[in-house]
């Protein structure tokens, strides 16, 4: 069973809404972020990585970087302006990119059923980022950017959610990456029936957002541990989140560059490869199927052959890590080795060969991407999926649905 709530959104005014939404925090840096924000005060960048408004050089997580994020989400709301619903409400959130549609419930996720697993995980989170997004929650006493979640396709939601999308629309706009980012606000009796019918979901996944929920979590016993409340549920018992039927929800690979080739060079290195796997010389630069990964190396492509493609075998991160990386470039974890860069799927092959082109890498690995089923399968068997897996496209965008806590 799984609840999602209306909530009392904290909003732009529609004419404001493309100049604010912005992207999620932890896909850029700080000069990326203050790159985007330029010339646009009502960027959500100022609010989500306040430290571009502060001097170069800033620690993005020392106090003055969270009393600016207050500051910015304060004039933000005063001066955009932001307005914020008089009655709670679910929403549809469609997002629409190079042909491909997909169509989610934006609502307030049960902290509860994050902490049972009844919202289930395929990530291990990193202690200092919970860190980060905790004290902005905390600071701010609001989410900011939602938690991107998938469920097992149910066809009474979607009949729902059809109806819906006849209405026009409260958003509607082209970012410019070329997404198109459409919101419906779903009025009372609607509101309802979706969240009647999430009840006949069991579980629900998170694809994208772990660190966010982790921090609402957190962001909840603080909030707990300063509160006099006796019972009954308060809005930081509920965390922002947009969640879409399995099978609309669209995985690019996350792929790999290493900086060398661990003391060999590319002759001795592709001689020792194929001693251990078989390759094919000239390969396309995107692998057609599972089990298979290619190569740029020396100007060329080449073919790994890694398993026979069987959806029930491990996942091609983890065999590419324990054929390859481990033995014979010296990487034994990925987490914290500094001659690994990740790439996502949405930069294309072309990114892996300037990188090597360029002498900045050595050697990069194009992937093919993860399935929704093996994610739903790893969550499933409390599993954790290997760091950089996945890379979800399009991305939701940050400032459009504030849930203040």
């Amino acid at each position: 069973m799984a609840n999602v709530n209306p909530f009392p959104a904290l909003r732009p005014v529609p004419e404001r809404a493309a100049e604010v939404a912005a992207v999620p925090y932890d896909v850029v840096s700080t000069e990326e972020a203050r790159a985007l924000a330029a010339g646009n005060p009502w960027s959500f960048l100022h609010v989500s990585r306040p430290e571009i408004d502060l001097p170069e050089g800033t620690d993005p997580h020392s106090p003055e970087v969270y009393r600016k994020a207050v500051e910015n989400f304060e004039h933000l709301s005063r001066q955009c302006p932001l307005t914020r619903e008089r009655e709670p409400s679910l929403y549809t959130y469609r997002l629409t990119m190079d042909g491909h549609t997909q169509i989610g419930i934006a609502g307030a996720f049960s902290v509860d059923e994050y902490d049972s697993d009844r919202i289930r995980k395929h990530e291990r989170t990193r202690r200092d980022k919970e860190d980060d997004r905790t004290r902005h929650m905390v600071a701010l006493r609001a989410q900011t950017g939602p938690v991107f979640l998938t469920y097992r396709d149910r066809g009474e939601i979607d009949e729902l959610v059809d109806g819906a999308v006849g209405e026009r629309p409260l958003y509607d706009f082209r970012a410019q990456d070329g997404v198109q980012h459409t919101i419906w606000r779903l009025d009372q009796r609607l509101s309802r029936r979706v969240a009647q019918e999430f009840e006949n979901v069991p579980l629900l996944y998170i694809a994208d957002g772990h660190h966010r929920a982790a921090s609402a979590s957190r962001a909840r016993e603080e909030f707990r541990d300063r509160s006099d409340r006796a019972g009954g549920a308060a809005e930081y018992d509920f965390f922002l989140g947009v969640a879409f039927p399995a099978r609309q929800v669209r995985i690019l690979p996350y792929n790999r560059l290493v900086q060398d080739l661990g003391g060999r060079s590319s002759d001795e290195f592709l001689f020792t490869l194929k001693r251990r796997l078989p390759v094919l010389v000239d390969a396309p630069a995107t692998p057609g199927r599972r089990g298979e990964v290619s190569m740029y190396l020396g100007g060329h492509w080449y073919g790994l052959r890694l398993s026979s493609g069987d959806p029930g075998a491990a996942l091609d991160v983890t065999l590419l890590q324990d054929s390859v990386f481990a033995p014979l470039l010296g990487v034994r974890d990925i987490r914290t080795d500094k001659r690994i860069e990740f790439v996502g799927g949405i930069r294309g092959t072309s990114a892996l060969e300037r990188a090597v082109d360029e002498g900045r890498s050595a050697v990069a690995f194009s992937l093919y991407p993860v399935a929704v089923d093996d994610l739903m399968r790893i969550a499933d068997a409390n599993e954790i999926m290997p760091p950089k897996s996945t890379w979800f496209e399009p991305k939701l965008r940050d400032g459009l649905l504030i849930h203040e806590i």
